[in-house]
């Protein structure tokens, strides 16, 4: 059994997407990793050149800027990765996930386990969205996704390449029989940065969404909505280990943390004041 890694990025330096981490995560059980890396405005080449391992496979391409509608430019080209993959399994971490070793065995008996069985199509792993710091998660968003598909069997990414369908039948991996869910976990850390640096990137990423329908200041200002600090309110606290590849990440974490219970505090003593303590 051979086993592809791929992934696309663009702009990681800029936009501080824990790229390393999130290849570093994948190696131990991949034989090849290819990297597509867009036409960006900083060292992002560089960075991924500076992981000095054989087994990654740099692609160079130009992402095409009149795409602004659905993020189908993200879908196009996380398929030009996949299309360079020669394994018989191809694994995907995006440019903000991250994998934990502890999952990397249960992936990889799934992939062997499964290798025969040509109607799974795709594993289905678990998704944990931080939003805000490492330790607030978001039960509200997508809870899997489609992270492992076959090779050559004309499986392509959705239009913003959240997850993977097949060209046959138009349907969505994760959702149908031809994926197998396992107990694998993607740590999803895109809402995790600082908050003007979130700003810029949702700016971004909004463009590539609705860029043919909003003017620059709307899609500024619905960028500076979500970059307000996220709603406590509905975030679950998270504490369990998170990959080992992270621990530089969640050391310098401390301070956004520290925020994040300063504004509990205040809302508990606020709601104290307003109704009355209740517990």
């Amino acid at each position: 059994m051979k086993v592809s890694g791929f992934t696309f990025i663009r702009n990681a330096v800029k936009y501080d997407f824990p790229i390393i981490e999130a290849i570093q995560s994948a190696l131990p059980i991949v034989d090849e990793f290819i990297v597509n890396v867009g036409n960006s405005e900083d060292d992002t080449l560089e960075l991924i050149r500076s992981l000095d391992d054989k087994r990654i496979k740099i692609v160079e391409s130009i992402w095409d800027e009149t795409l602004k509608q659905d993020g189908r430019v993200l879908g196009m080209q996380q398929d030009i990765a996949l299309s360079h993959c020669s394994g018989d399994w191809a694994f995907l971490v995006q440019g903000d996930e991250v994998i934990h070793e502890d999952d990397l065995p249960v992936i990889h008996d799934a992939m062997n386990a499964h290798i025969h069985r040509e109607n799974i199509l795709g594993l289905v792993f678990r998704v944990l969205h931080f939003k805000g710091d490492y330790w607030s998660l978001d039960p509200w968003m997508y809870r899997k996704a489609t992270r492992v598909v076959r090779t050559n069997r004309q499986i392509q990414s959705s239009a913003d390449g959240c997850d993977f369908r097949t060209e046959q039948v138009a349907k969505m991996i994760k959702s149908g029989p031809s994926g197998q869910v396992i107990p694998a976990r993607v740590f999803h850390y895109g809402w995790v940065k600082d908050p003007e640096t979130f700003r810029a990137k949702k700016r971004i990423m909004e463009s590539w969404w609705h860029g043919n329908t909003r003017t620059p200041e709307e899609l500024d200002q619905e960028a500076a909505l979500q970059a307000q600090f996220p709603n406590y309110s509905i975030l679950k606290d998270f504490n369990e280990p998170h990959p080992h590849v992270m621990q530089a990440r969640l050391a310098r974490a401390k301070k956004i943390r520290a925020r994040r219970n300063r504004w509990l505090n205040w809302k508990f003593y606020r709601e104290v004041i307003n109704h009355g303590f209740k517990g």
